[in-house]
């Protein structure tokens, strides 16, 4: 996840929503042991570096996986630059959920590994690659439990076997968006080399026509502590997707998670989404107001991002919301 940030200022039942209306808690429940498993699974592949076997091993693992839930999976392949022009070897992994279908929802996270731990209070450890388990694999962990999930809807004995006839879902995992910067190179960073995946996809996406209803970038859900308030992008891109996820979060009772307050402004993979390819995208990613280390927490491109700072109940509050947010779509 980029640093570029500038600061600014399941459960059945009804949950009133700020704008007085009711919204009624649907879809099944989502498993953050599921979601913790798959986040584990991508780590014990070692971090997912550009240009290196575990990368490669793990993008395959995530494909099948995504096969495995009944999707239809696309791996766009690119050779991009990094900050300093080494050629990134990179793979966008589509994966769509009854690809049949016109009205469609755009699901994404990046899945691979910063290089350097360059905000590691240990200077020793500037330049050794961070493990990434919340930021990359929760995003694409929670986004496999969603799948998982759907793929049982179809079953025909399910009770959720209705409610996501006229939806399909495109889950979309970049690759290369942590290759930005890092802060101890000696030069500026103007944020362009941050979410070289999200950007070559954008301008370049796996269907020529493709124009979902609206996206939801999931970047570090997974985090100890972690809460998710309003990022300035998707307030200025897309503010009525926020409104909807919010409310979505407060009928599937996690609306504690999801403070209706301004957050950051964050340079992320849904910035080139909204800007190149058109489609209103908003980012769900943790703010920390009283981090001092880091305003995206203390694990943030350290080599403690690692499974033991995992919580299951913040995988299980975004997953669950996503779920609202999916099952209650009309």
């Amino acid at each position: 996840m980029t640093a570029a940030v500038f600061l600014t200022a399941a459960c059945g039942g009804r949950h009133a929503s700020s704008d007085g209306s009711d919204e009624v808690a649907v879809g099944p429940a989502f498993s953050a042991d599921s979601a913790w498993q798959f986040c584990d699974e991508q780590c014990r592949f070692g971090p997912r570096i550009m240009n290196s076997d575990a990368h490669e091993q793990c993008g395959r693992w995530i494909a099948d996986k995504f096969r495995g839930y009944g999707c239809e999976v696309t791996v766009q392949r690119a050779t991009l630059r990094g900050y300093d022009g080494t050629p990134l070897l990179a793979a966008n992994i589509i994966a769509s959920y009854r690809p049949a279908e016109a009205r469609r929802i755009l699901l994404c996270a990046h899945w691979d590994s910063r290089p350097w731990a360059d905000n590691d209070p240990d200077e020793a450890n500037w330049k050794k690659p961070v493990m990434a388990a919340n930021d990359g694999a929760s995003g694409v962990a929670v986004m496999l439990e969603v799948a998982r999930l759907l793929s049982m809807a179809e079953q025909p004995d399910s009770p959720d076997s209705a409610a996501m006839a006229t939806v399909g879902v495109d889950f979309v995992c970049f690759d290369a968006e942590d290759w930005g910067t890092p802060q101890w190179a000696d030069r500026s960073d103007e944020g362009n080399t941050w979410a070289l995946g999200a950007q070559y996809w954008a301008a370049h996406l796996h269907r020529p026509d493709y124009k979902p209803l609206y996206g939801i970038l999931l970047d570090m859900v997974g985090g100890e502590g972690a809460r998710f308030y309003h990022e300035g992008y998707s307030e200025h891109y897309a503010s009525h997707v926020v409104s909807r996820v919010w409310r979505a979060a407060q009928a599937a009772g996690y609306g504690s998670f999801f403070p209706r307050q301004q957050g950051g402004t964050v340079t992320d993979d849904h910035v080139p989404v909204n800007e190149v390819a058109g489609i209103p995208c908003i980012d769900i990613i943790p703010y920390y107001p009283d981090c001092r280390q880091s305003s995206f927490g203390s694990t943030w491109h350290t080599l403690h991002d690692d499974m033991q700072h995992i919580d299951k109940n913040t995988l299980r509050a975004v997953g669950q919301t996503v779920v609202q947010v999916l099952f209650s779509e009309r």
